[in-house]
This record gives C-alpha cells, sequence and structure tokens, in this order.
C-alpha cells in the first residue's frame, strides 16, 4: 500500500491529536494537523490531503458542517472519529457525505485498520480512473456492458434491482453506503416501504453472493445501512 499518502488529523483535544499524530508518525503517514473547522478546511484546500481524520465536536463549528463544505468541492475519504455514538449521529454524517466512522474511545489498531480499508478503496479508485466495463473483486466480476454478473464462471441470476444494487455497492468499494443512499439510488426516494424492500433484496442478493458459506462481500452496518468489502483474489 502506498504510504506516501498525506492524512489530516481534525481534533480539538490536544491529547488525543498527539496520539493520532504520533500514530501516523510510528506507522510512516505524513500527516498535517488542525485544531478547529476552519483550519481544517483551509488545510483541506491548501494541501489537498488523500484523507481526512475528522472529530465531529469541534469549537467553531460541528463537523456536519465541515463535511458538507468539503464535499462540496472535493470526494477525498473523510473519516469520522467522534465521541458521538446514537446510529442518527452515524447516519447524519455518512448521508452528509463521511466514509466511515469511528467511536471514542477507539483503539489505534481501529484506526489503522480503518485507514488501510480507505487507502485500499483510494488504489481502487485510481485503478478504475477509465471506468472499465468490468469490474472484478474476488471471483466476483461484474460486465458492466452485458449487465451479467458472475461468481467465478457461474452466472448469478439477479433481478433487476438486485443487480442495480450489487452495481452501486460495486462503484463504492469499502464505503459505508446508509439506508437512505441506497433507497435513493434505486428507488429515487427514501420511505419506510423502500427500505423495508432494500431489507429484503439485500438478503436475496447476500444469499446469492455468499452460498454454501462462500466469501462475505456485503458487511451489514446494524441500523445504519451496508458496505461491500474488498476482497482479495487467490494467488
Amino acid at each position: 500500500m502506498n504510504h506516501n499518502i498525506l492524512i489530516l488529523v481534525v481534533e480539538d483535544d490536544v491529547t488525543v491529536r498527539n496520539l493520532m499524530k504520533t500514530t501516523m508518525k510510528a506507522n510512516g503517514y505524513r500527516y498535517i494537523a488542525a485544531g478547529n473547522a476552519n483550519s481544517a478546511i483551509m488545510e483541506a484546500a491548501s494541501h489537498k490531503p488523500d484523507i481526512i481524520l475528522l472529530d465531529l465536536g469541534l469549537p467553531d463549528m460541528d463537523g456536519i458542517k465541515v463535511i458538507e463544505n468539503i464535499r462540496s468541492w472535493t470526494t477525498t475519504p473523510i473519516i469520522v472519529i467522534s465521541a458521538r455514538s446514537e446510529d442518527e449521529d452515524k447516519i447524519e454524517a455518512l448521508d452528509a457525505g463521511a466514509d466511515d466512522y469511528i467511536t471514542k474511545p477507539f483503539s489505534v489498531d481501529e484506526l489503522l485498520a480503518r485507514i488501510r480499508v480507505t487507502e485500499r478503496r483510494l488504489d481502487y479508485m485510481i485503478t478504475k480512473d477509465g471506468e472499465e466495463p468490468v469490474f472484478e473483486n474476488g471471483v466476483l466480476k461484474i460486465d458492466h456492458v452485458a449487465g451479467c454478473a458472475y461468481l467465478g464462471e457461474e452466472e448469478l441470476h439477479l433481478t433487476p434491482i438486485e443487480y442495480k444494487l450489487l452495481c452501486l455497492f460495486a462503484s463504492h468499494v469499502g464505503k459505508v453506503l446508509t439506508h437512505t443512499f441506497i433507497t435513493k439510488e434505486v428507488w429515487g426516494q427514501c420511505t419506510e416501504s423502500n427500505i423495508a424492500s432494500m431489507r429484503v433484496y439485500m438478503a436475496n442478493l447476500r444469499k446469492k453472493l455468499e452460498k454454501d458459506g462462500g466469501v462475505q462481500y456485503i458487511q451489514t452496518h446494524i441500523g445504519i445501512g451496508y458496505r461491500m468489502l474488498k476482497v482479495e483474489a487467490d494467488k
């Protein structure tokens, strides 16, 4: 993985900020740091970091507003790190444009794992710049031109909505997609009925993807949404 990436650490608590800076340094990441929202936005604009670690509880502006501001001009991955642990807070941050969410107190190992997931997504997006007609993830293959999906050599028999869901996850590998985002993308709006339908379609899609105890492609974030995992191809 490319540890030449630059990480912006946004945290107003000096102790936590120093811990994160020490962790970045010890693991070979380049980093810059900001202690409030305004300096975070300025640093993001001037240094164009590859990943942003963002605390929501900043003294001068709510972190959600920071996400919305940054999202208005860049798709840089944002990992939220916050003491707010309610599902509603996670959903609000993810719907505003965050890519992932860690709840305080967090372990250094968990933080590094989430950064690695985001790195893999960045690597994938760089290789995907030309928008290949065929998507591959482990033994899963989606042929966008033919409108077909395969597990190994076997074609998956998907309904149109299951196929649309699968393509949506494939285009956001490694990112948590909220129920609201998924239903708006697939059904055009988010209603209780659509969310109920989505759960049924997701259960059926996962059965087809993970039959016979196969590889887990889609991870459930209870009460929040789902994430497609990047699966290593067999050597």
